[in-house]
């Protein structure tokens, strides 16, 4: 049953080994680059499976500051994966409904959750999409990538 935990620093060194396909990587990035994102407002979480750790994410709480589509009452989910050794088990799918209910719990002042996704990443977006995120139709230009859908689900 998957779960999902706040990361503390006891589990570093098992995130930092958390690995996606050699293809996805672009999408991602180096783990180091996600954790160094860390502080109050912008929190990374862990997805677990039992006692491992299965994949990552980051909730941000300040996304409005940095993207403008968004507003003081939206969250941003960043940085989520599933490591390339978990994949294709249906980890992401359940991850993402177990987090709406962590979000309206954690964060009740909070109205939606927007992420974004690279074009290319047609596996990723299919997967937002059967877990609820809507694609608003425009494009985020700001990505390291290329460009990415911008999808949002209310909370």
């Amino acid at each position: 049953m998957i779960h999902i935990e706040k990361m503390t620093t006891k589990h570093v060194g098992r995130v930092i080994d958390l690995n996606v396909l050699p293809d996805q990587q672009r999408f991602v990035g180096p783990m180091t680059d996600s954790l160094a994102l860390a502080n109050a407002q912008v929190r990374p979480y862990i997805i677990c499976d039992q006692e491992d750790i299965v994949g990552f994410f980051i909730v941000d709480t300040v996304f409005s500051q940095s993207h403008d589509f968004a507003d003081s009452h939206d969250l941003g989910l960043r940085k989520f994966f599933i490591d390339q050794a978990y994949q294709g088990k249906g980890f992401a799918g359940q991850a993402l409904r177990a987090l709406d209910d962590h979000l309206e719990e954690a964060y009740p002042r909070y109205k939606r959750i927007f992420l974004t996704v690279n074009c290319l990443n047609i596996a990723a977006k299919a997967c937002y999409e059967k877990a609820g995120f809507k694609d608003t139709q425009t494009l985020y230009e700001g990505g390291p990538s290329g460009p990415q859908h911008i999808m949002v689900k209310s909370l």
